[in-house]
């Protein structure tokens, strides 16, 4: 009879254990304080799974899994869509380093409620873990999207954001360095999708359209850049590197001046009185620009070398005299003929004419060259007394000639050479080439660069 009635009570003691709550520790510190608390919505699941799954939860904060994990189960076998439950346990494997097995419970969860922030971010935290960091931000994207009070995720957002451009960047400036540009490219691109308004993006990605000759491309970013960063000189200066690419010098030398007012620099500064030159050489009529591939040089070709290159010099000597000239009216060269004459470097024909499509001659070119020379002995005695000091003697042309002293300064000044049997040669043209480099040798001795 006890013996039966201990049983009963055995029994019923049992019964009683089962019906009793889960216990759930007092947690003072959570052990993985940024896991974010899978709260159960209203309607969702049994009030006894939503116990068990807030003892689970506890257990979890407190650092014991494995009896997180049976509350969780516990949760889910009372009620197999309490989704809640499935993050739970996504936790717990995430806590065991089962990175794999989380993004399963996590993916469950998302399927019963794609809306589901806490299944969200945790599917973040097993794709992290896993490596896929690009996903992970879609996920935590759409978890502050379920719930923007959560917003501890957005310090997380912007931290993995920040991370992933910086590897984007990193690895489209090595490919650059590389030179595999279209792979560079593409990185860039990747990098602006996050980040749109950068301007030292949009730069370094026009650096690489400009050097994969996609100028147009190159040009576009360049000047989104500029827009972004008015004051950051390196962007001009690639704004520059652009246009002269483009064969657009005017523009290209108002970027660099650009650069230059904000940073000066002297290789910068070089360069930008080149491109000066070169765009006003680009400007000139095409009978100037062929003048050094001339085989033989015209009157009016050789007033626009002088006029152009030396006209600083020829402008300080100019004749007040009025000079009529009745055959260049129309001609290219009209301007630099003027400039020319006026000077008195070279001389309008008694009839007023000038014959600018003449071809000139060594004797003529002599002439000229002495004329300037003169010019260039007015500012500086002391040299020209070392031209005229020189005893030159050529083989066909005697002292006694009329063009022996304008052939021999010439010579001597180092402006005209002389053949290989060192020879003047009076009557043979002169050839553009020889001309360019008499002007450059007269430029130097006047103190003044040749352009």
């Amino acid at each position: 009879m006890r013996r039966a009635i201990g049983v009963c009570l055995l029994v019923v003691a049992a019964g009683c254990a089962a019906k009793l709550p889960p216990s759930t520790p007092a947690v003072t510190a959570p052990r993985y304080p940024d896991y974010i608390v899978p709260g159960v919505p209203g309607g969702v699941g049994t009030p006894a799974a939503v116990e068990r799954h807030m003892a689970g939860w506890g257990w979890l904060q407190a650092g014991d899994l494995r009896a997180a994990e049976r509350n969780f189960a516990a949760a889910l076998k009372q009620s197999a869509s309490f989704y809640p439950s499935e993050v739970g346990l996504g936790y717990v494997a995430l806590a065991n380093k089962k990175q794999k097995e989380a993004l399963l419970h996590f993916d469950r969860a998302v399927v019963v409620n794609p809306r589901y922030a806490p299944a969200l971010s945790g599917r973040a935290e097993a794709l992290l873990a896993l490596g896929e960091e690009k996903e992970a931000l879609q996920s935590l994207d759409a978890a502050l999207q379920a719930d923007p009070s959560l917003t501890v995720l957005r310090t997380r957002i912007d931290v993995l954001r920040f991370r992933g451009q910086q590897q984007e960047i990193e690895t489209a400036r090595r490919l650059a360095q590389a030179g595999q540009l279209d792979d560079a490219r593409g990185a860039y691109i990747g990098a602006l999708e996050t980040s749109p308004d950068s301007p030292f993006l949009h730069r370094e990605l026009a650096d690489v359209e400009r050097r994969a000759g996609r100028l147009d491309a190159a040009l576009d970013h360049a000047s989104r850049a500029a827009a972004l960063e008015p004051d950051e000189p390196r962007t001009h200066v690639l704004l520059g590197e652009i246009y002269e690419a483009q064969g657009d010098m005017a523009k290209a030398v108002e970027e660099f001046s650009a650069a230059l007012a904000l940073q000066p620099d002297e290789a910068l500064m070089s360069r930008v009185d080149k491109l000066r030159d070169r765009a006003a050489f680009a400007a000139m009529p095409p009978e100037y620009r062929t003048i050094e591939s001339s085989p033989a040089l015209t009157r009016g070709q050789l007033a626009a070398l002088f006029a152009v290159q030396l006209e600083p010099l020829l402008s300080s000597a100019r004749n007040v005299n009025a000079i009529v000239i009745t055959d260049t009216r129309g001609h290219w060269a009209s301007p630099y003929i003027l400039t020319a004459a006026r000077s008195g470097v070279m001389e309008v024909y008694p009839n007023h004419t000038f014959q600018p499509d003449d071809v000139v001659r060594r004797a003529e070119m002599a002439r000229a060259v002495s004329r300037v020379l003169e010019l260039v002995a007015q500012r500086n005695p002391q040299l020209a007394a070392a031209w005229r000091a020189s005893q030159r003697k050529f083989p066909d042309l005697g002292p006694a000639h009329p063009n022996f002293p304008t052939a021999a300064l010439a010579v001597d000044a180092g402006v005209m050479a002389t053949a290989a049997d060192g020879s003047f040669q009076l009557t043979r043209p002169v050839a553009g080439s020889e001309a360019v480099a008499s002007i450059t040798r007269l430029a130097q001795l006047a103190g003044q660069p040749a352009r």
